[in-house]
């Protein structure tokens, strides 16, 4: 974070000077006004910082362990059976890619069962039937389940599915996932560990370079992907199932109390359940398999709000369970700050607040330059920076020099987010309840597929757009006013905030503009 060094006038001072007892032994209401809004900007500084510092801690473990590579302890002599489940919803244009690229795994398919768990309700049903039809007239032990009632959604599909898994270990494939042919041969050999429970893989992506806002995604998520899952899991920390592209050994899921839907991140919850008893989970960064990033801000904004909340829900469940367990302290803190990661949000709301104090009423003096400004500027900002830069230089033919020029625009992504995410938390806190919406998958690399697909998925009327849009104005006029008043080191700061809520409240309402530009001249379905 910049050093916000701004031009009060020589009556605002903050400090020893401005708290000094005036004549009558008094301090003037102004002054505890100002004194209050510092401490609050500390406080909530103070809390970014915490997270920013833990972000250094997790640079620190993957470079410590970026060469202990899993190996299995063998191999199988005999491959055991695998049971690949695949739950869908509403995916019209991804079905077909998805049971091609399952049908092509290089394994005894005799040692395979598909589970096709669809709970479409539009047209894509027929579809995924009449495939699975087909393949099991090639001989493939497949087995397609429809459901009407939705119950629990993904994780209530799953669980319904699990009278009739034929495997010892189960593989989930999101509808946006094309696993590689060698995928399962690549993985399975590490469950000779009996104390394995899941074995996962790092997502990849397909559509990286499909536009600005799908190359932020990546950055993000690989933060997570590259950095985080790797030191945790080499550090022997608790690890989180990303939800498909893992293989879980079925037992596992059993002993934990199978899968559970009482929150929006089913995937999440069983990981620390899993773990909470004993099993281990493996993290195979170098085996990677293409997802399609979401392609329209609508799309990120639900997908980004469905993770919050249920995170934030698996924490209220699951934090106490953790310190109640045997596992060394050193796993119950980093847990901690794991399942709390996201209330991060919530001070990111505090900020929005404390923009016009902090360049308006508070002075800036050396103690606070010091003391505040470069400590949160330092654990809070450039540690962000490092975090992403260093994700993308661990990948083989990834580069933190072409990253560097995304960065503004990643921060202010992250800025404009925190209204959808912030009010994730806040639900969740509150329990909420909400349906499980899913991220709409369109099949896009290109723009040129883009352009030859009409998007069919109106995007949801919502208030957060418009404090999106209130927020992008206040911002604006923070910005003339500290020209106005020569804070020229102010501005960048300002101008992240500014720009991060003109980003992604634009973005909803283009998709909202274009879907009725696009509804007049063809009739569309609404998901």
């Amino acid at each position: 974070m910049p050093d916000l060094q701004l031009d009060a006038s020589p009556s605002v001072r903050i400090g020893k000077s401005s708290l000094s007892p005036r004549p009558d032994n008094r301090y003037s209401m102004l002054d505890w006004d100002r004194s209050l809004w510092l401490i609050c900007y500390v406080l909530v500084f103070a809390g970014l910082s915490v997270f920013g510092a833990h972000r250094l801690k997790v640079l620190y473990l993957y470079w410590k362990h970026r060469k202990n590579v899993p190996r299995p302890l063998a191999e199988f002599a005999e491959l055991p059976s695998i049971t690949v489940q695949l739950p869908l919803f509403n995916e019209m244009h991804v079905t077909e890619r998805l049971l091609e690229a399952v049908t092509a795994f290089d394994y005894p398919r005799d040692k395979l069962q598909i589970q096709v768990l669809d709970d479409s309700t539009d047209e894509s049903a027929d579809l995924a039937r009449r495939l699975s039809e087909e393949m099991a007239k090639r001989g493939y032990d497949i087995e397609y389940r429809h459901r009407t009632n939705r119950r629990g959604f993904k994780a209530g599909a799953l669980d319904e599915a699990m009278p009739s898994v034929k495997g010892e270990f189960i593989a989930i494939f999101d509808a946006d996932f094309v696993p590689p042919p060698d995928l399962l041969k690549r993985m399975i050999h590490h469950f000779t560990n009996h104390n394995v429970g899941l074995v996962q893989a790092r997502w990849g992506h397909m559509n990286k370079d499909f536009s600005l806002l799908t190359k932020l995604q990546a950055i993000f998520l690989d933060g997570h992907l590259v950095l985080e899952q790797t030191a945790r899991s080499r550090e022997g920390e608790f690890l989180n199932f990303n939800g498909t592209a893992g293989i879980w050994r079925k037992q596992a899921i059993v002993d934990s109390g199978g899968w559970q839907h009482d929150t929006l991140t089913e995937d999440l919850d069983l990981s620390y359940r899993a773990q909470l008893r004993g099993y281990e989970f493996i993290y195979l960064k170098d085996v990677v398999v293409p997802a399609e990033l979401p392609p329209d801000m609508d799309g990120f904004k639900s997908q980004q709000h469905r993770w919050t909340k249920g995170s934030i829900q698996v924490c209220k469940k699951i934090l106490v369970d953790v310190w109640n367990s045997d596992t060394p302290i050193w796993q119950k803190l980093e847990a901690t700050a794991h399942l709390t990661s996201n209330f991060a949000y919530l001070l990111t709301l505090c900020t929005l607040v404390l923009m016009y104090p902090a360049n308006f009423l508070m002075e800036a003096s050396w103690m606070k330059a010091v003391f505040v400004d470069l400590p949160v500027f330092f654990l809070a900002t450039l540690s962000v920076i490092l975090f992403y830069l260093t994700a993308q230089a661990a990948q083989p033919q990834g580069s933190w020099l072409r990253t560097l020029p995304y960065l503004p625009a990643l921060l202010a992504l992250g800025i404009g987010m925190s209204i959808n995410n912030g009010r994730a938390v806040i639900e969740a806190l509150w329990n909420h309840e909400s349906e499980f919406v899913r991220t709409p998958k369109y099949g896009v690399k290109t723009q040129a597929d883009a352009r030859k697909q009409r998007w069919k998925y109106a995007s949801p009327k919502s208030l957060a757009v418009w404090i999106e849009i209130g927020l992008a104005v206040y911002f604006g006029v923070l910005i003339i006013a500290a020209a106005a008043r020569g804070q020229w080191l102010s501005l960048p700061f300002l101008g992240l905030f500014f720009a991060g809520f003109v980003y992604v409240s634009s973005g909803s309402v283009m998709k909202w503009w274009n879907f009725r530009r696009s509804a007049k001249a063809v009739p569309s379905v609404t998901a």
